[in-house]
C-alpha cells in the first residue's frame, strides 16, 4: 500500500522541475545557508529573500497557497527562540510581573526573535518547493553526485522508505481495531479514559514489534539481492551549459545578497 500523504513530490511541468536535481540541491543548501548568516534585523534583505523565495514557488507552479501552508511547519521550531525576547539585553519594551517573578521584554530581544522567525519560515519554503519539485531518488541521486557522505545518503534513503513501512503497519493496527470495536445505537463506544490509555499503549508496544520484525525481514530481503549499503543507479548526464548558467547565477545573486 502507498502512503500518498507522506510524500511531497507534485509533478509538474515548471521550469523548477524541469531543473537538474543537483542544480536545486545546491542552490537550495546555499540559499538556506545565505538565509541564515544574514545579520539580525536587516530588515530589506529579508524582504528581498522573501521576493526571491516567492518568485520561486510562482515559477514552481507549486500555488503559493500550498507552500504558505505546509511552511507553517516552522512555528513549532520558532517557539524554541521566545525566551530571546526576555533574555537578551537591551532597552525595555514591556514589563510582565507574573508572581514574585518579573520578566522583561526587550527591543534587542524581540527584534532577535523576529529575526529568527522570518529567517526560518523562508528557509521552511525553499526546503518544500525542493522537496516538491523533485522525487525522493532523484534527491538521493543528487546527494551522492555532489558528495555526501555515502553513509549519510544511505541512512536518509532508508530512514524515507522505512517511514512508509512504518505507516503501513498503522493503518494496519487502526483497521484491525475498527473491525474488532462494536458499536451500538445509543451507546458510547469505547470505555474509560484510563482503559483508551492502555489500549493505545498496546497499540504503539504492537505497532513498535510489528515494525521491526517487518524491517528485519525487509533488510534480509534486501541483502539477499546484494544490497552492500548504496543503491546503485544510472550515471547522471553532465550539467548542461544552461544547468551551470543557472547554478552560477543563483550563487552569484546569493552572495551579492549577503554582502
Amino acid at each position: 500500500m502507498h502512503i500518498h500523504f507522506l510524500d511531497p513530490y507534485r509533478p509538474r511541468v515548471s521550469l523548477i522541475h524541469q531543473l537538474d536535481p543537483r542544480v536545486k540541491l545546491v542552490l537550495a543548501l546555499a540559499f538556506i545557508l545565505t538565509t541564515s548568516l544574514v545579520p539580525f534585523g536587516a530588515w530589506p534583505i529579508y524582504i528581498l529573500l522573501f521576493t526571491l523565495s516567492m518568485s520561486i514557488v510562482i515559477a514552481s507552479e507549486l500555488g503559493v497557497k500550498y507552500v504558505l501552508k505546509r511552511a507553517a511547519l516552522a512555528i513549532p521550531f520558532v517557539l524554541a527562540a521566545v525566551p530571546l525576547m526576555f533574555t537578551v539585553n537591551g532597552p525595555a519594551v514591556l514589563v510582565i510581573p507574573i508572581g514574585s517573578a518579573t520578566f522583561t521584554l526587550t527591543s534587542t530581544g524581540l527584534e532577535r526573535f523576529i529575526s529568527i522567525a522570518s529567517k526560518s519560515w523562508i528557509s521552511v519554503q525553499i526546503a518544500i518547493v525542493l522537496a516538491a519539485s523533485t522525487s525522493f531518488p532523484d534527491l538521493l541521486v543528487a546527494m551522492r553526485a555532489i558528495k555526501l557522505p555515502r553513509l549519510l545518503v544511505a541512512v536518509f534513503g532508508l530512514m524515507w522508505r522505512y517511514l512508509f513501512v512504518l505507516a503501513d503497519e498503522v493503518l494496519r493496527l487502526l483497521r484491525a481495531r475498527s473491525a474488532r470495536s462494536g458499536e451500538l445505537d445509543g451507546y458510547k463506544a469505547g470505555g474509560t479514559l484510563t482503559w483508551r490509555a492502555k489500549v493505545t499503549g498496546g497499540m504503539a508496544g504492537n505497532l513498535f514489534v510489528r515494525s521491526f520484525e517487518r524491517g528485519d525481514r525487509i533488510y534480509s530481503a534486501m541483502a539477499a539481492r546484494g544490497y552492500d549499503g548504496e543503491v546503485r543507479s544510472l550515471p547522471l548526464p553532465p550539467l548542461t551549459s544552461k544547468a551551470w548558467a543557472t547554478l552560477f547565477g543563483g550563487l552569484c545573486l546569493l552572495i551579492v545578497l549577503l554582502g
